[in-house]
């Protein structure tokens, strides 16, 4: 090859090498520094502390029932004030006689012994009742609706009697006084359920000796039986009197009301000085407050974003569960779910029945999960609040306000209902409410030596 040839090679590999990598630059050779999009990650320490939880509003779909102490959260004791509802309209027949009347009480699970006693009784609301659209706490004092002058029925038993093969498995029953059969089968008073709750009230059903056993009670009703007779003829074909038997169901049901109590007599004397970790726990029992640093974390992403137009991608907190109990029953089941949430919207969930937004409250599932393959497993909640701490800042911002240094929220155990549209798939909240049932966990606090409560978070600037 000519000497020529080969400069005219030489030239031209260069051009064309050139305009190769002025193509492949030249997104980032045009676009001026200020308009990069910038992405910062960040981890901040909380602080949080175990309060007490003085009362939770009573709606409760089953009942606790006895009394138990776990020598970590203190000893709960409940029992239930309970409207019924009768057959509306129901009339007995002419010659209808009363026999007997129970309370019939089905339950499956409990906590604590099998074996301890429970001294159960049954009284009637004999000074007031509720009404339906009130709110009800559940330290309600019961001397308001009833002075125990009137006992209906008693029993002792154990959480194991319950769980005899027999037809109602499920069930003890409490036969109840003759006095109160003799006047109860007047169907005047069914006429409409107010009619009724003004004849009677309701039922105070309450337990003691000892702090052992807790029953969590599916399901409450009074049986009112009787019977009457009827012409009718034998296999001779003679005139004979038939007699059937039969009863009638006064359930206490949605619609009327129910109220849990719950009492913790010996909370002041829990430890709530453990550094390490906090307390939840339900019934009204235990709460966990959580400060995060908003101001501090606002500063912090301006410095990276300066100039900006902030999204904050995920802001993570992991509320990381430890002391798991390996005995359930005979210790708390940790709560399936938890909502951290503003105190403000405290109210607004749990008083007005509000379902949950995610600028408000997260919530967080009971996940168990394996460390790699070593047998060995955490357990925690989990929690994104990146829409929650964004609208708080955008509020500030529209309102002039000075952030606070620390954002506060509040970790509370609840039991929520969910629904899945058939057609769009999306899942939505029917109800959020108060967790009722005996449930608790002990979690790493923000003072935690081997892994603090923090918030890990993504941003970014564009």
């Amino acid at each position: 090859m000519k000497s020529y040839q080969i400069i005219v090679l030489f030239f031209l590999s260069l051009f064309i090498f050139s305009c190769t990598d002025s193509l492949t630059d030249i997104g980032s050779g045009v676009q001026p520094t200020s308009d990069q999009i910038k992405v910062g990650t960040d981890t901040f320490h909380l602080t949080s502390i175990t309060e007490p939880v003085e009362y939770i509003n009573s709606r409760p779909d089953s009942f606790l029932l006895g009394s138990f102490y776990d020598a970590k959260f203190g000893s709960t004791r409940a029992d239930i004030l309970a409207q019924l509802n009768c057959p509306v309209g129901f009339k007995y027949p002419s010659n209808a006689i009363a026999d007997s009347a129970a309370v019939i009480m089905y339950y499956k699970t409990w906590t604590g012994s099998q074996n301890s006693p429970l001294n159960v009784n049954i009284y009637e609301m004999n000074k007031g009742t509720f009404d339906y659209t009130s709110l009800y706490h559940s330290n309600i004092d019961p001397s308001l609706y009833t002075d125990q002058s009137i006992k209906l029925g008693q029993r002792i038993f154990s959480a194991k009697d319950a769980v005899v093969i027999r037809a109602d498995s499920t069930a003890i029953r409490f036969k109840l006084s003759n006095s109160f059969v003799s006047r109860f089968g007047n169907d005047a008073y069914y006429s409409s359920t107010d009619n009724f709750l003004k004849f009677f009230k309701g039922l105070y059903i309450t337990a003691n000796y000892g702090a052992a056993t807790m029953l969590t009670i599916e399901q409450i009703d009074l049986r009112y039986y009787y019977h009457y007779t009827y012409d009718s003829k034998d296999i001779n074909g003679k005139d004979s009197l038939a007699t059937v038997n039969s009863y009638l169901i006064f359930p206490a049901n949605s619609e009327v009301r129910q109220v849990n109590r719950f009492l913790h007599d010996d909370r002041a004397s829990v430890n709530l000085n453990r550094d390490s970790v906090n307390y939840i726990s339900s019934p009204s029992n235990f709460q966990t407050r959580v400060n995060v640093p908003l101001k501090r974390i606002k500063q912090r992403m301006d410095s990276v974003t300066t100039g900006k137009n902030l999204k904050i991608n995920s802001a993570l907190v992991k509320v990381e569960v430890t002391e798991v109990a390996e005995d359930t029953a005979s210790y708390h089941k940790a709560p399936e779910y938890l909502l951290l949430m503003k105190e403000s919207a405290k109210r607004r969930f749990f008083d007005d029945r509000e379902v949950p937004s995610d600028t408000c409250a997260i919530q967080g599932s009971y996940t168990t999960e394996e460390i790699g393959t070593t047998g060995v497993y955490k357990h925690y909640y989990s929690f994104n609040i990146a829409t929650l701490v964004e609208n708080e800042l955008k509020v500030a911002k529209e309102n002039g306000t000075t952030l606070p240094d620390n954002f506060s929220l509040l970790l509370v155990p609840v039991k929520i209902s969910t629904v899945t549209s058939s057609t769009t798939g999306l899942t939505s909240y029917l109800y959020v409410k108060e967790n009722h049932l005996l449930r608790a966990v002990t979690v790493r606090s923000a003072k935690n030596a081997y892994s603090p409560m923090k918030i890990s978070l993504v941003y970014s600037g564009f």
